[in-house]
């Protein structure tokens, strides 16, 4: 019974991690940094909402990103998709938080995606 109960906890800690704050500004792109585990290489990947760029064997689009409007360098939420080209569904599709990047990360075996911050015009 202890385990189960742990385990709705567990669940309802990441439903909440998956949906961004009330309050925030939108921005018009975002700065993502992926890594190749593989390869060991680190990328900066910058989008602008709605765009998507291909890192690696993966592609990765930016549907929205926002942040606190009295400290933009902060946090950023970035809501953001990722596909495999060798799979029907996303292998990731949730907000990414750059104060905490493991709270709702990408599990993937090759690759890594974390948001850095959102671009502010």
């Amino acid at each position: 019974m202890r385990a189960l109960c742990i385990a709705a906890a567990l669940v309802a800690g990441t439903a909440t991690a998956q949906e961004a704050p009330a309050g925030l500004a939108e921005a018009s792109g975002a700065i993502l940094r992926g890594l190749d585990k593989v390869a060991g290489t680190a990328s900066d990947i910058e989008l602008s909402v709605g765009q998507s760029v291909a890192f690696g064997h993966i592609t990765v689009t930016l549907n929205d990103c926002r942040y606190p409007p009295d400290d933009p360098s902060s946090n950023a939420y970035a809501f953001v998709t990722v596909t495999d080209g060798n799979l029907e569904a996303p292998v990731f599709a949730g907000w990414m938080i750059a104060a905490s990047p493991a709270l709702s990360a990408l599990d993937h075996q090759r690759y890594d995606v974390w948001v850095m911050r959102c671009k502010i015009d």
